[in-house]
Parts: C-alpha cells; structure tokens; sequence
C-alpha cells in the first residue's frame, strides 16, 4: 500500500536501483544477497520501496516497505491506514464479475479456499487487466479498481505475498477436479494440448532445472501445458513439471489425466514436438484418436510427398479457399511396426514455397561463409551440421591433425530440399478430408493465443518467486485468470460475428483499455458517482457481455454504496 505522503528517495552508494514499467517508474531496495552453493552464484534479494513522483524526480512516494527497511527516515506527516483513488475505474471490473458469475468462480473457489475466495478473485482481475503478475504493482491496481475482497479491502503487496504462500496445491487440484466433473463427457471432443516453459530466478524452486528457452538460451526454466477443449473454447487442466521433462515423454501423463477427468471420447490435436511411435501406440491402445503435424521434409512423409508432387498443387479440384492451400489426401503406414492405415493429408502453397526456399538459401548462404572462417581448423572442431549440405574437404597437416581445406556444396540434396519446400503434412488417426483435418488443426490457433496471452499479456513469461509454493499458488492464479480472459476472447469475437464487422477495439487488451475509460468520481459530497454516460463504443463492447448502460448505473450504485462503508 503507498502511503499519503512523499520522502527524498535514499541516497545509498549501492542498492537502491529505479525500474520503470509502463510509464511508472519504481524504486528498489536490495536488502541482501543470498548465495545457492549447489548453482554457484548469488541472488540479489530486492524489494519495491515505493514509485517516484512525476513531478520531481529526486522525491518518491513510499510503500509499506519503506517503513520496515528505512524506520529511522522522519515521515512529513501521520499517515492514513490507506487510500483510495478519487477515479474508479468500473468498466473492466465489471466484464470480469460477468464471466466470474457465468462460470460460478467465486462459489467454487469459496468451497476451496473459504472467504478469501475475494482476494483471489482481486489477483485474477488484476493479472487480466494490469497484464502483469507481480505482487508489488497489485496496490497500484486496487488503488483505482473496485475489488472483488469483502468491503473492498486493499490489502499490501506484503500481505499478498503471504497469501500465496497459505494457498495449498491440494486447492488448485480440487480446483482442477470439480472444474473437469462439470463438463459433458458424452460428446466427442478435440483437446489441443500444447506446452512452453517458463524461466524464474531458481532460488528454492524445485521444479526448475537449467534447459532451454525457445530463444536457446540456458536458463533455469519449468514447463507448463495446457489442455484446452477446441469445441467449447475452454481451458480444461494444466500440468507444471521439471524443466528437463521433455513434451514427448510428458505426453503419457496428459494422457492418463484425461482419463481420470472422464475425457475417454476425446481426439486430440498435437504439435510435431509430441510425435514419437510410442506416443502413437499409447493412443491406440487407450481409443484416442489425434490429428498431429509433421512437416513435409521429415523422414516419415517426404516418400509420400514426392510420390504426390505434381498431382495436387496446381489442380481446382484439391483447392481449399479459406487456407489458400491445396491439399490431398493419402492412406499409408506410420511405422513399420503399424497395424492400422493412417490419413495423411499433404498440403502445398506457393507463398510458403517461397518464404521457405528464401530462407533455405539465407541458412545457406550463412553456412557457407561460416566456413570459410573454419578454413584451416581441426575437423573436429567443426559442427557435424555443416555436412547436410556441404561435404568438407580435409587435409593432413605436419602436426597430424585433419583440418578443414576447402569445402563443396551438396548440389543434388539442396536441389531435393527445394523442391521439398512449400509442403506441409498433417496425419490424422480417423478418416477425414483434408480440408476438415486442415480445419481440426487450426483450431489450435485458440490455443496458441491462450500461450501468447499466458506469456505476453498476464506477464507470465517469467515467475518471480524464489520459492515453489507461492509459484505454484501464482500458476493456479494464472489458470483461472486464462479461463476468464479465454471467455473474453470468444465473447468478444462471437460478438463481431453477429454484426459481421472486425473492430480495432474488440481484442481483449482494447476492449479491457477501453472500458476502464468508465470511471466514477469521488464528489464534493464524498459519494462516488459516474462521471459520464456509457459511449457508443462502449456499448458497444459490453454488449458481448450482456451489459447494458442501465446495467452499468445499477452497478455504479452499488459500488459506491461498498466504498463508503469499506474501512479505509
């Protein structure tokens, strides 16, 4: 909670370092270094002390942990327990309360974890619109946002980082179970499972483990997957594992999970990172079916491709209009062990033909001029991947050694690689067309905006924790703030269906910007009132949800009544 008042910002030789952050810029105090012997380094232990005034930059304005590190530091004046914005800002809050009754979220939390159901609920509303998980801004949220906690209670960023640490995994698996007991296990659905991983500052967590990020730099990273119902658009379960757990031998324990939730008529739709023969067979063996993608240069379809090429690609007959993509589609055997004929459905594009053949060259082109560098190196030296397209010329030098002499270009296989470009594959279990198994798997697109608005819009590209309980507590968080942002997004998108029209304003970030433009002032009277009427496109928005202006006034009122008798 920030204090109502300002003090000189600390003038320390060393740790007091300023962050700024969508346009705030905060202090930091690094209280202690804590040294991991088995990791060899240290981990700066820093917290939030405050934000810096706009208005003058040496002053800033204090936190309650500006209290407890600087306590000999003469405040200008007694503080109040807390304050509250003179702006509320409704519009969003109220889309979320929506979704948060369509879906009976704060019943079922409240079975889980008792009255401070409110206060998670608060850490879900403020990671869907503040797009960030980090404990220290939620004051800043609450500061101007009604709040879902009983009376509207604004509680510390410290009092929160306790609260993560009360909420127990055994709450977000009962979660998980009665969230899965209430869905329709009789119609046939197609789960897209997909996974990422995710950094954070290691410390005491034991899930993470040093691995790769898609940037392939090494980090201590986990993993976190994602089973969404295609049909129904929702996010079912999640899994967080060990970050040396690869997506293929984690796919069995997915696979068990859907199981026990009841999910025995079910298909699901994989990425290429999921593909492996015992994978295939474990889903034989249960009754799934799967739709999978395999690139059209692996091993497994490029036979198929070149036996295809020429039929397909320029005839009307294999157009598929909405994809712009031609397809065809073919029976054959996945493995050789294989007791069952398999869908391959191979597809062709011209733009992807170029865009692929463009960067072959670019990857080329690079590789030569790399080894022109290595010329004169010891073989060994030399990475093995230079010989897919290039055969390196040795020769024995005086010292013995076998060194890099000239080198020559594979001709005949960059000539197969290019005429491989362009080419897609995708194999499905039961037997479909190639437009309905094209159809299936871009409907994993909701999915893979359901990753970009994990990673990107609710800032959980990294957790920032140093112990595994809060983290497991901010990823139960997370899940359910993903549910009601996923609603937002098909609401949203369902809405401009009906009016036939694509807004600028209906994606989930400028939809939530822009009703946080409705806003209730704190008048002379000290009575909370909205400040003007609903605009046209902000009706136009809360139409999605159900929500009218006569709604939002009704609203208004109520929300007025909880500030004036919360306990400031």
């Amino acid at each position: 909670m920030y204090l109502n008042t300002t003090v000189k910002i600390p003038e320390l030789k060393t740790g007091i370092t300023k962050k700024k952050i969508k346009g705030t810029i905060y202090i930091y105090y690094e209280y202690g270094r804590k040294y991991y012997s088995d990791k060899r380094y240290n981990v700066s232990q820093c917290t939030s002390i405050g934000k810096a005034c706009e208005d003058d930059p040496g002053m800033m304005i204090p936190n309650g942990n500006f209290l407890k590190y600087f306590p000999d530091i003469e405040l200008p004046e007694k503080l109040p327990v807390s304050v509250r914005s003179g702006c509320i800002k409704i519009g969003s809050w109220l889309a979320i309360k929506k979704v948060i009754k369509y879906y009976k979220l704060d019943e079922r939390l409240f079975d889980i974890i008792g009255d401070k159901n409110g206060l998670f609920l608060d850490l879900v509303a403020y990671t869907v619109v503040a797009e960030n998980n980090a404990a220290q801004y939620y004051p800043d949220y609450a500061y101007n946002h009604p709040l879902f906690t009983e009376g509207m209670k604004i509680y510390s960023d410290s009092k929160i980082s306790s609260f993560l640490r009360e909420i127990k995994r055994d709450d977000s698996i009962t979660f998980q179970n009665e969230w899965n007991s209430g869905r329709d296990h009789r119609e046939k659905i197609y789960i897209s499972y997909d996974s990422t991983n995710k950094h954070c500052q290691a410390g005491e967590i034991e899930l993470a483990e040093y691995g790769y990020e898609k940037d392939r730099q090494k980090k201590p990273v986990f993993n976190f997957s994602i089973a969404y119902d295609k049909k129904n658009c929702i996010p079912l379960y999640y899994e967080v594992y060990s970050g040396s757990i690869n997506d293929v031998s984690q796919l069995q324990c997915m696979l068990e999970k859907a199981k026990a939730y009841g999910y025995k008529n079910a298909g699901f739709i994989l990425d290429r990172g999921y593909f492996s023969e015992s994978n295939i067979k474990y889903m034989d063996r249960n009754g799934y079916d799967f739709i999978i993608m395999v690139k059209g240069y692996k091993d497994i379809v490029n036979g198929l491709v070149r036996k295809m090429r020429g039929t397909f690609e320029d005839e009307w007959e294999y157009t598929i209009p909405y994809y712009d993509v031609n397809g065809i589609t073919v029976k054959s055997k996945l493995f050789e062990s294989d007791e069952k004929d398999r869908y391959f459905h191979i597809y062709y594009n011209d733009f992807r033909k170029a865009k692929e053949k463009g960067k072959l060259k670019d990857k080329i082109q690079a590789q030569r001029e790399a080894l022109e560098r290595l010329k004169g190196k010891p073989i060994e030296e030399i990475d093995s991947g230079y010989n897919a397209f290039f055969d390196l010329i040795c020769h024995k030098g005086e010292d013995g050694v076998n060194r890099l002499r000239f080198v020559r270009e594979r001709k005949d296989v960059i000539s197969e690689s290019v005429k491989l470009c362009g080419y897609f594959a995708i194999i499905t279990s039961s037997k479909m067309t190639a437009d309905e198994a094209l159809d299936l798997y871009k409907s994993r697109d909701a999915s893979e905006k359901l990753f970009r608005g994990d990673k990107s819009y609710l800032g959980e590209k990294s957790e920032r924790v140093y112990h595994s309980e809060p983290m497991l507590s901010k990823i139960f968080i997370e899940f359910v703030a993903l549910i009601i942002r996923n609603k937002i997004y098909t609401l949203l998108k369902d809405r401009m269906k009906e009016i036939h029209k694509k807004k600028n304003y209906m994606t989930v970030p400028a939809a939530l910007k822009e009703l946080d433009k409705i806003e209730m002032l704190r008048q002379a009277d000290g009575v909370y009132r909205l400040d003007h009427a609903v605009t046209a496109t902000q009706k136009d928005i809360l139409q999605a949800f159900n929500i009218t202006a006569a709604n939002v006034k009704k609203e208004a009122v109520e929300v007025s009544e909880a500030l004036n008798t919360s306990v400031v």
